[in-house]
């Protein structure tokens, strides 16, 4: 009797337990083992690896692309039952980057970095980024491309810049700036001291406590705010507009102090770079023919003898847009104004004059429009238009801004500068260019009459010729044209905005 009543006992306790049991189970599941929106984990069953946290606008689909991963693997990965939900701050492991941890975000490419200085910037090997961005050469590092950073791994503290000398040892470097080679070496990711290249832009640890004067060289409160392929003195670096668009002008400012010698080239064409306001702008035209797609930009100098008179290089792809120009009716001409054996020697007449430099900067905010404000905002023809003549392909542009006008309607030169021709031609007619410094340049096309000459310097306002209807034309009007770097780009840009 007292056997049976210890089994009974048990036998009520064990089903009081298991009550118990199948209540804080079901409590578990309701606070959220089985998370929202059609997701099922199992602790054991949680895959290991990298994530992305769900942001607002996200969806499965665009993670799936942005990570360069299927749709069904991401699924998978996550035990995703319903990929038509995501909740927002949702943790989602990304798959096949095994062995790369931590929350993983996306980042712009700044202007002013490639694989070796993000590397370098975030501390993290550039096999880890070529695995996370899926690269298959540098150039796709290209300004504004989205980069995929784990966020753990981009916690290294601020770095400085240092150029290493032609003749130059790292042990001599790191003396100079106050550290030592292995900081250099581990800091810039060299797998070993004699692998660092003169020109090489190393890093190494560096900066001010709050508080404290920032070091020589370093901008902002952010130090790695500064382009981190590029020597300590150049602070800052841009590139307007981005992206470039077909047919205009290219800016590209660098802020350093004086006594740095620049060069590059963009889109195939030479770099001219001028002082301003304490650093350096260069101006380069885009082709309106351009094809849209990557273009390189390729930027070299040689730092003062204060600083070791080193030299350094650097080259990062841009992109260019295209300008969405419009296709014209079309034209009839005269056939010798298209004969290739008079117009390709023209043209090369043409361009030969807007090849120099003036390093003198002429003009000063807006142009103003050549022709008189009844006219001002009548353009018969619009830049970059595409044109066909006489039955031709589709292969010419416009590569100006038509005015309305009369004959004998007065021209004004729309900013200050100096006449490098004035002339007959037959295409253009009788035509006129004006130089008015930095590589920019103003033509003046189809003239009744020309009323200045070369050499002559001519202010904003100035009446420099009469509208007409002379060489290859369907009527009178003003054709007008401004090179920026030897190539033609869109007048109307500078009728509203200043440049630089």
């Amino acid at each position: 009797m007292i056997f049976k009543l210890e089994t009974g006992f048990v036998l009520k306790k064990f089903f009081e337990l298991k009550h118990s049991l199948l209540c804080a189970l079901y409590f578990l599941i309701i606070a959220g083992l089985i998370l929202p929106g059609g997701y099922a984990f199992a602790q054991e069953d949680t895959p290991q690896g990298p994530v992305y946290i769900v942001q607002d606008g996200d969806s499965l689909w665009n993670i799936a692309l942005r990570f360069g991963v299927s749709l069904e693997d991401l699924q998978a990965a996550n035990n995703i039952t319903n990929a038509g939900q995501l909740t927002l701050n949702t943790p989602l492991v990304i798959p096949g980057l095994e062995g790369v941890n931590g929350v993983l975000t996306t980042s712009r490419v700044p202007l002013g970095e490639n694989l070796r200085s993000l590397s370098r910037r975030y501390q993290i090997p550039s096999e880890t980024l070529i695995r996370l961005n899926h690269l298959t050469s540098p150039g796709e590092i290209y300004a504004g491309a989205n980069l995929i950073l784990p966020v753990q791994e981009t916690a290294a503290g601020p770095t400085r810049r240092t150029v290493l000398a032609p003749g130059q040892s790292l042990l001599e470097l790191a003396v100079l700036n106050g550290t030592s080679t292995w900081e250099l070496a581990n800091t810039s990711s060299l797998e070993s001291r004699w692998l660092a290249l003169p020109g090489d832009v190393l890093h190494y640890p560096g900066g001010a406590a709050p508080g404290e004067e920032q070091p020589a060289g370093i901008s902002g409160e952010n130090f790695n705010d500064s382009p981190g392929a590029l020597p300590s003195l150049i602070t800052g670096i841009s590139l307007s507009p981005t992206p470039l668009v077909q047919g205009q002008a290219a800016f590209i400012r660098i802020d350093a102090p004086p006594g740095l010698q620049l060069e590059g080239s963009l889109a195939g064409y030479d770099l001219h770079f001028f002082p301003d306001e304490g650093g350096y702008v260069a101006m380069q035209g885009i082709h309106a023919m351009a094809e849209p797609g990557m273009y390189p930009l390729a930027i070299s100098g040689t730092l003062s003898a204060e600083d070791g008179s080193a030299s350094f290089s650097f080259s990062q792809n841009v992109f260019v847009t295209s300008g969405d120009y419009v296709y014209d009716p079309v034209l009839t001409v005269s056939p010798e104004t298209i004969d290739p054996s008079i117009t390709q020697p023209e043209d090369a007449q043409w361009l030969a004059l807007v090849q120099e430099y003036t390093p003198e900067k002429m003009w000063d905010g807006v142009f103003a429009a050549p022709v008189p404000p009844e006219f001002a905002e009548c353009w018969p023809s619009r830049f970059g238009s595409r044109r066909a003549y006489n039955g031709s392909d589709y292969r010419y542009f416009h590569t100006g801004l038509d005015f309305c006008g009369g004959v004998g309607t007065e021209i004004y030169a729309p900013a200050d500068g100096v006449v490098v021709f004035a002339g007959p031609l037959t295409v253009r007619g009788n035509a006129t260019m004006i130089d008015h410094g930095w590589g920019v340049y103003t033509g003046y096309m189809h003239q009744e009459e020309i009323l200045v000459e070369p050499g002559d310097r001519v202010k904003a306002g100035q009446v420099i010729g009469l509208v007409g209807a002379t060489g290859r034309v369907t009527g009178p009007h003003l054709h007008w044209e401004i090179f920026v770097g030897g190539v033609q780009v869109d007048p109307m840009e500078w009728l509203e905005q200043v440049f630089p």
